[in-house]
């Protein structure tokens, strides 16, 4: 099958697209950059497109010649987000039925079992998405994932960051929900899944490993295989705004992003028992203690790339040298981001 992955340079994009090639695709890699291809170790493997997503020009001539697409494609860089995402879920939409496409597949995100109203503007957004690329003419499945735990994955991120720089982990009352992650190395193996000859997926369909747990215990999770000693403790007062804002501070991924994920832990993120993926073959889904520990370790897909944002890597060679402890090499990594930050915004 030729397909187009739209959103090829993201995190989880330059993570199917060997898959995908792995499988004897043909793969179109498409993002709203300029191509770059020496950046990614399978770049000469593939076909390259500059592509926004609200462009319809440039959505159409992505298209051509392609059998099946998936949809990566998130923006939650700013406030207006939702806006754009459904407007190019709409071009993509409507390319998608005028070029005859076969198969679309969409990495959605899991939705909480409460009234459409209660739900953040995240996950609302992505539900909005969905809906709209699920009345494509074209055989589709969006595929919600909560949590991904992977080196890179701003999930991950957030907690490795928050673990590896407070030594006191405040807990607020409200943040006792439930989650199911799912190692990024399944994600992936979802995604070439539904792909495949004999996929009968379609409609909305969960994807999580086999672990359901409080979100503390996901931290605490992380601080085990990091082989880190902290402390959680209840923070009698802590509005969820006021968390975003701190936890937003407190890590080097983009600050409307961070805020955006805090806002979506008000409630459980699990999968449905009567609409979740099971693998059609191979190895049991990953544990959360294993692919933590992979994770940490750098180890297959949950390692970390070349290719993943500067800001996911926490370098301080004199200190990692000099054997420093792990929250003074953290803060100093942030203090250098945000330097670095302030020195671009001033030009």
């Amino acid at each position: 099958m030729r397909i187009l992955v739209l959103g090829a340079t993201g995190y989880v994009g330059s993570r199917l697209v060997p898959a995908l090639l792995d499988e004897g695709h043909d793969v179109v890699a498409a993002s709203s950059s300029p191509p770059d291809p020496e950046r990614f170790a399978w770049g000469a493997g593939v076909e390259w497109r500059q592509c926004d997503v609200t462009d319809a020009t440039e959505v159409a001539d992505a298209l051509v010649g392609v059998d099946g697409v998936c949809y990566l494609v998130h923006s939650m860089a700013g406030r207006e987000f939702a806006g754009r995402d459904l407007l190019g879920a709409q071009v993509v939409r409507r390319a998608v039925d005028q070029a005859g496409v076969t198969r679309l597949v969409y990495l959605s995100g899991l939705v909480p079992d409460v009234p459409r109203d209660d739900l953040s503007a995240h996950l609302a957004s992505r539900l909005e998405v969905e809906e709209e690329l699920l009345l494509a003419d074209a055989s589709t499945v969006a595929l919600r994932a909560g949590v991904i735990i992977g080196a890179g994955s701003t999930s991950f991120e957030v907690i490795r960051q928050l673990g590896s720089l407070l030594v006191i982990q405040p807990i607020p009352g409200w943040m006792r929900s439930r989650v199911q992650p799912i190692a990024v190395t399944d994600a992936v193996r979802a995604l070439v899944e539904a792909f495949g000859d004999s996929s009968d997926l379609t409609g909305a369909v969960d994807i999580g490993g086999p672990d359901v747990l409080p979100y503390p215990k996901l931290l605490a999770s992380h601080d085990r295989a990091a082989r880190l000693l902290r402390v959680r403790v209840p923070a009698l007062v802590a509005p969820p705004l006021l968390v975003a804002i701190g936890t937003a501070g407190l890590v080097r991924a983009p600050f409307w992003t961070v805020t955006a994920l805090v806002d979506s832990l008000r409630h459980d993120m699990v999968c449905r028992p009567e609409a979740t993926w099971v693998p059609a073959s191979g190895p049991a889904l990953m544990t959360v203690r294993e692919a933590m520990t992979r994770a940490v370790t750098g180890v297959g897909l949950e390692g970390p790339l070349a290719s993943d944002p500067e800001w996911t890597r926490q370098r301080a060679p004199l200190l990692d040298a000099l054997r420093a402890p792990r929250t003074l090499r953290t803060g100093v990594g942030l203090l250098r981001h945000r330097l670095r930050v302030l020195r671009d915004l001033g030009g």
